[in-house]
């Protein structure tokens, strides 16, 4: 395979505004050193493709430029998000090539590199020993990270050093750092030499940790996982601007604000997110990886939303990333982008069942493409069967829950949902759906039952950040029962959602959502508990205030609700006596 020469771009052209991140390499050419410190940055920020260009760029501008070529074998590599194992046959043939030749080629002009710059060009080949894929990936990481270990040990204060070393560990066992079950690391993973890496970093305030985009955006992926990631707010905090043009980077903080609960943050920072992305697409469209990332961003901005209330806020960013998701890039077979992206084709779906917009849902009309869009299609006999049951019309309920069956079936096992299969996440669906449908025809037992194994299969999914499942089952279960006098049931289970508790894994509690406090609230005044009503009902009333639609119940699915307690003392949206 032979490498495809670029033409260079002088690097005062117009460009993207990455801040003033760089990293001093050996180059002759002034160019190249802005063009290697921007694929640094892209790299850092997640978005591969874009860096591999400026390194090419780099390459460019300077052919004998030994880290241009490191660069572009490292940007082509496995990341954090794409290990080895999830690349398709052709993307890893393409890509093991191309990083083989970078690789060597850096190799061959290090003569005149510095000693820290031939230990990282040494380091990179243990990640592309030969130009074919390996056999065993779980062998070629631990190789790679334990040349990286060599690099480590003697230059182990540069930060960069440090970040790079701490992402061949992570890799390693890529989002497994953490046993979530019980809270203790992984004892199968790198974990504590991680902490140790990174926090040894942080620690060097002489060296500008915190301008480091590489160094704060794996610290966050380290410690969100964990039993504490309010750790991590003072990094995120440092991160969250950090890159203006990098959406990224904006995006990446929200992983710890969703995590404690400050939503209003989490929609103020993916907004922005979206904005710096919605460049990036203007400028080289949705025909690369980074529309994965894209998507995830504005995944991230709509959950956020729906926890805080805001209808028009989520339903706007759908609008605005469907816009943006042409159906001739879900069609492309290497990478199989529909694998990657069609998860996010269902989110509109999510919002209309979490802000009960029933007769719209009666109506949404089947994607015409059943078989491109098979998990769409699922979802939306799902949401259609939840609309029918809530108001009352269980025989048609009952067809679409037919219906969602057999599409459920043709659904690829090779869809995936972040971290899990889209098959896996429509588990909760079939089993939240059955519950619905049991509600409506009085079979209180059956109801509760179903959702209760709704809440079980929900609390199995992998680890996501967002959860690929929108709407917390537990929101309808504690409705619901609040609907039948199970007062203590329901106060039970919306103190474990809030994480009052520790009933349940850390990344299952959903501090300070406007569902679980109004729904609380209401279970103390009711069961007489005023003392500890009162302690929630500041935060209750924020959270109201803050939403853009009146709630009354944790689930649109309730419908008793006249004698909910007025939290905001009759103020009501757009008028306040």
């Amino acid at each position: 395979m032979t490498r495809q020469v670029v033409s260079p771009v002088p690097a005062g052209d117009e460009y993207y505004d990455l801040g003033s991140f760089g990293h001093s390499i050996t180059t002759s050419s002034g160019d190249a050193q802005i063009w290697f410190n921007r694929g640094l940055t892209w790299v850092y920020s997640f978005n591969h493709v874009e860096g591999a260009y400026c390194f090419e760029q780099a390459i460019a501008h300077d052919p004998a430029c030994a880290m241009a070529y490191w660069g572009l074998a490292y940007a082509v590599g496995p990341n954090y998000n794409k290990p080895w194992e999830k690349f398709d046959l052709g993307d890893l043939h393409r890509s093991v090539q191309r990083g083989y030749e970078a690789s060597r080629e850096a190799a061959k002009y290090a003569v005149n590199a510095t000693p820290l710059e031939r230990a990282l060009i040494e380091a990179i080949q243990s990640r592309f020993p030969t130009d074919q894929p390996a056999t065993d990936y779980a062998a070629l990481n631990k190789g790679y990270a334990a040349a990286m270990k060599l690099v480590y040990d003697i230059f182990g204060r540069d930060l960069n050093i440090a970040t790079l070393y701490a992402d061949a560990l992570m890799n390693m066992t890529p989002w497994s750092l953490w046993d979530l079950f019980t809270g203790k690391p992984n004892p199968n993973a790198p974990t504590m030499e991680v902490k140790a890496v990174l926090e040894r970093a942080l620690a060097q305030e002489e060296d500008g940790p915190y301008l480091n985009p590489g160094l704060l955006h794996l610290y966050i992926h380290f410690i969100e996982m964990s039993p504490t990631p309010e750790l991590g707010i003072n990094v995120a905090d440092h991160l969250r601007d950090l890159v203006p043009d990098a959406g990224h980077i904006h995006h990446m903080p929200t992983h710890l604000d969703i995590l404690i609960g400050d939503w209003r943050r989490s929609i103020a920072s993916n907004h922005n997110s979206t904005l710096a992305d919605d460049k990036y697409f203007h400028k080289s469209g949705a025909k690369n990886f980074y529309t994965f990332y894209r998507l995830h961003d504005y995944h991230s901005l709509v959950y956020a939303a729906m926890f805080a209330g805001r209808r028009k806020t989520a339903l706007d960013a759908v609008t605005r990333m469907e816009a943006t998701v042409p159906e001739e890039v879900l069609r492309i077979q290497s990478p199989p982008m529909a694998d990657w992206l069609e998860q996010f084709m269902s989110i509109r779906l999510h919002v209309m069942v979490r802000f009960g917009m029933w007769e719209e849902l009666k109506c949404k009309e089947l994607p015409h493409d059943q078989e491109l869009y098979a998990g769409v299609t699922a979802t939306t006999h799902y949401a259609k069967g939840i609309a029918f049951a809530a108001t009352g019309d269980v025989a048609t309920a009952r067809e679409e829950q037919e219906r969602f069956h057999q599409a459920w079936a043709r659904v690829p096992a090779t869809r995936r949902a972040y971290n899990g299969k889209i098959v896996d996440v429509l588990g909760v669906a079939s089993a939240m759906l059955e519950g619905e449908i049991e509600y409506r025809c009085a079979n209180y037992d059956k109801a509760f039952a179903s959702l209760r194994e709704a809440i079980e299969l929900e609390d199995k999914l992998p680890y996501s950040e967002p959860w690929s499942w929108m709407q917390p089952v537990r929101h309808a279960y504690a409705a619901l029962l609040m609907e039948q006098g199970r007062l203590e049931e329901a106060a039970q289970t919306y103190r474990a959602d809030l994480g009052l508790d520790h009933s349940i894994i850390r990344p299952r509690r959903h501090p300070n959502n406007v569902w679980s406090l109004q729904g609380y609230y209401e279970c103390l005044v009711r069961l007489g508990r005023m003392d500890e009503a009162a302690m929630i009902e500041q935060p209750a009333k924020l959270a109201l205030a803050a939403a853009d639609v009146p709630i009354k119940a944790s689930c649109f699915c309730r419908l008793d609700t006249a004698e909910t307690p007025q939290v905001l003392n009759g103020c009501s949206k757009g008028k306040c006596c």
